[in-house]
C-alpha cells in the first residue's frame, strides 16, 4: 500500500514499506510542463549536476563514496508523464537491515543527494562549462541514435505528426537544436527555477519509517526559498488533424506505424477494458494481428500494438517487405473491425485477460517497478489502484471490450519505405 505525506508545499512523499527485497530505492523527481523551449534543459540539468559537487568535484569522487555506501547508485532521471516532464535522480541501494552493524546507507544517500542538487560545482554564474559541454555532447549522440532504431524512429515520427499542436509530440530529451544552444549560464538559471518553482515527487520502497524519512527529507528543502507553481492539468489528445506520411530510408525491410485516438484515458474507470483489448487486439502472441496477419497469413515479420493510456493514442506498428504496406494496413483496419462486431471467443479473450493478469502481478516483484508504476500512476492521477485494476481486468467482457474497440478513431500512419542505395 502507498502512504503519501506532504511534506511541505508542492513536496510530496510516497512510501511503499516494503520488507521482502534486500535492496531499496529511492526517486527525487522535480515536475515541470512539457514545453519545447524548456523540454532538452530539462533533461540536460541532472546529468549535470551528477558530475561534481563542491565537495565532490568528479565523478571519481561521487563513485568513491558511493562504493562506501555498499555500492549504492544514483543515476539522473528524465520521464514523459501526460503533459508534464518529470526530472531529477534514481537512487539504488542495500536495505539498512542488511548493512554491518552501526553502518548506515540511506540517510548517507539523503545527504549525497542534498549536496547533488544544492551544491554543483559552478564556474562564475553558470555550471562547469566542461561538464555542460560534455554532456550535451552524450544527449546529442542518443537522439542521434535513435535514428537508427528503425521501429524506436517511425513510432516517434508518428507520435510527432499526430501530436504536432499537442505536448506529446515534444520528444522525452527535447529536440537536438534546442540541446546545442545551451550554455553553462542558462543552464544554472534554469535549475535555480526549477529548485524554486517545480513541484516535486520522492518516492521511496524499503522498510525505513516513513515517518522517519520524512523528517531527513525535509532537510533538503528546508534552506531552497520555494515557490511552487500549479502544474497545467493532464488533457486529452488536442486533434492536429492527422494524415498519412511516408519516409524513404536504405533499409531492407519497411515500418509502418497507425496511431488511432480515444477517449479512454488511464484517468477513466474503464482503463481496464483498453488495456485487456490492447492485449486481445495486438500486445501479445495469441492476439488477433499476431495470429492472423503475422502466422495465418505470413503479411508481416513482426506486428504488435501499444496503448499510451496518459493520452488516450493506441498505435499499431509492423515490419513488412515494401510491396505489402497498403495490404497490411488494410488487414489491421480489418481486424479492427471484427473486435467491433464482437467476434472474439472465449479463448481469445481468457489469454488477453491473462496477458494484462501477468504484468499486473510482475510489478511487485522488484523496487523499481514498484516505483515506476506507482509513481507514474500518482503523477498522472490514475483512476484505478493496482488491486482495483485487477479486478476490473478480470470482469471485462466481450461487449465491453466491443465498446471500446468502436471508441478508437484512425488518426495517423506514417511508412518507413525501405529503397535501395
Amino acid at each position: 500500500m502507498v502512504q503519501t505525506f506532504q511534506l511541505m508545499p508542492g513536496v510530496t512523499l510516497r512510501c511503499v514499506t516494503a520488507q521482502q527485497f534486500k535492496h531499496g530505492c529511492l526517486s527525487v523527481q522535480f515536475l515541470r510542463p512539457m514545453r519545447r523551449e524548456e523540454a532538452a534543459l530539462n533533461a540536460l540539468i541532472p546529468a549535470v549536476l551528477l558530475r561534481g559537487t563542491v565537495q565532490r568535484p568528479d565523478l571519481r569522487a561521487i563513485s568513491l563514496h558511493l562504493d562506501d555506501l555498499y555500492g549504492a547508485s544514483v543515476g539522473d532521471l528524465v520521464r514523459r508523464v501526460g503533459d508534464w516532464q518529470a526530472i531529477g535522480f534514481y537512487c539504488s541501494f542495500i536495505d539498512d537491515r542488511f548493512a554491518l552493524p552501526g553502518d548506515q546507507v540511506l540517510f548517507p544517500l539523503i545527504d549525497l543527494l542534498k549536496e547533488l542538487l544544492l551544491q554543483p560545482l559552478t564556474e562564475g554564474e553558470g555550471f562547469c562549462k566542461a561538464y555542460v559541454e560534455g554532456e550535451k555532447r552524450n544527449f546529442i549522440a542518443t537522439i542521434e541514435a535513435q535514428r537508427n532504431d528503425k521501429r524506436y524512429y517511425v513510432s516517434q515520427q508518428m507520435l510527432k505528426k499526430m501530436c504536432a499542436e499537442d505536448s506529446y509530440g515534444i520528444p522525452r530529451l527535447g529536440e537536438k537544436e534546442q540541446m546545442e544552444a545551451i550554455d553553462p549560464v542558462s543552464a544554472y538559471a534554469h535549475y535555480q527555477r526549477i529548485l524554486r518553482e517545480s513541484p516535486v515527487e520522492i518516492f521511496y520502497v524499503g522498510s525505513a519509517k516513513p515517518e522517519i524519512l520524512s523528517e531527513k527529507l525535509k532537510e533538503i528543502f528546508r534552506d531552497i526559498n520555494r515557490e511552487p507553481i500549479t502544474l497545467p492539468p493532464h488533457t486529452p489528445l488536442c486533434n492536429s488533424g492527422g494524415g498519412r506520411y511516408s519516409e524513404d530510408m536504405v533499409i531492407t525491410q519497411g515500418k509502418l506505424s497507425m496511431g488511432f485516438v480515444t477517449p479512454i484515458t488511464s484517468q477513466k474507470p474503464d482503463f481496464a477494458v483498453m488495456q485487456v483489448f490492447n492485449a486481445l487486439f495486438g500486445a501479445g502472441m495469441t492476439s488477433k494481428l499476431f495470429v492472423n496477419i503475422r502466422e495465418k497469413q505470413s503479411l508481416c515479420y513482426s506486428i504488435d500494438s501499444g496503448y499510451y493510456s496518459s493520452k488516450g493514442i493506441f498505435t499499431v506498428f509492423a515490419g513488412v517487405d515494401t510491396d505489402k504496406e497498403e495490404l497490411v494496413e488494410q488487414e489491421i483496419f480489418k481486424q479492427m473491425e471484427s473486435c467491433q462486431r464482437g467476434e472474439i471467443t472465449d479463448e481469445e479473450l481468457t489469454a488477453a485477460k491473462e496477458f494484462v493478469l501477468s504484468g499486473l502481478r510482475g510489478i511487485y516483484d522488484s523496487p523499481g517497478s514498484i516505483e515506476a508504476y506507482e509513481c507514474a500512476a500518482a503523477v498522472i492521477g490514475a483512476a484505478l489502484t493496482l488491486e482495483q485494476n485487477r479486478e476490473m481486468v478480470q470482469a471485462v467482457t466481450v461487449d465491453q471490450i466491443v465498446e471500446a474497440a468502436k471508441s478508437l478513431r484512425y488518426h495517423t500512419t506514417y511508412y518507413l519505405k525501405g529503397v535501395e542505395a
